[in-house]
């Protein structure tokens, strides 16, 4: 079984179980046959990064494409058969589409599929050269965008939360990412202003260095849906 399939299985698996109420079980074997394991991460990793649009030019996609084989082939040696076999105990039950061909492709070093690698190379280069604006993509599956930000503190923040709040980070999920993006920008720029016209009538040395540390993790925070979330939230705070 290719990568690509027990990631496309694994992202099934954490959409499904959202339905039957089996979320928390499933983030936390997430957590740790994959989050805390640095080799298969780091190849999820690249599945990911491969699949996503950069706007780049033609020859850096292609250099990007080259640089990524040399780091799967670096990689996958290190996997060894027991974390593997962890993987389909969990995960290789469920049917679905493999939504990572291309790149199981790429990666194969099967000489029988040479004329499907040269063709999915062709199309991971066309998907790096576009640009986010050209992606289209509306999530249907909400969690699947919870796979991409899952993180550590996943498991935890899930559990804290309240039945109103996980359907209002539902509805988020649901967004297209497009939207969001453009909404997360505008409201950071408004609490950014927000604390810093606080911090300049603001006496008070703890308070201070509390919107100092806010401000800095701003500046150095990405969009995902967790942190738009937390976002939001934090605004109605001020």
């Amino acid at each position: 079984m290719n990568f690509g399939e027990i990631k496309s299985k694994i992202e099934t698996c954490m959409s499904e179980s959202y339905k039957t109420n089996t979320l928390k079980d499933n983030l936390f074997v997430f957590e740790q046959i994959v989050l805390k394991n640095k080799n298969i991460s780091k190849v999820f990793f690249l599945y990911d990064e491969l699949s996503k649009n950069k706007g780049i030019s033609e020859s850096v996609a292609n250099e990007y494409i080259t640089e990524s084989i040399s780091a799967y082939e670096k990689t996958i040696k290190k996997i060894t058969p027991k974390e593997i076999k962890e993987l389909k105990a969990w995960v290789g039950h469920i049917t679905c589409e493999n939504e990572y061909k291309n790149i199981d492709n790429l990666f194969s070093k099967d000489l029988l599929v040479m004329e499907d690698k040269i063709k999915s190379k062709k199309l991971i280069s066309e998907t790096l050269r576009q640009t986010e604006k050209e992606s289209k993509e509306i999530i249907n599956v909400p969690l699947k965008a919870m796979v991409n930000v899952a993180n550590k503190t996943v498991k935890n923040f899930l559990s804290n939360l309240t039945e109103s709040e996980q359907k209002e980070l539902n509805k988020i999920l649901s967004t297209p990412k497009e939207t969001l993006v453009e909404d997360y920008n505008k409201i950071k720029d408004e609490v950014t202003k927000k604390l810093g016209n606080t911090k300049l009538t603001e006496s008070d040395d703890e308070t201070v260095n509390t919107i100092d540390k806010v401000l800095g993790k701003l500046q150095t925070e990405s969009f995902n849906e967790l942190n738009y979330y937390k976002l939001i939230k934090l605004s109605e705070s001020l």
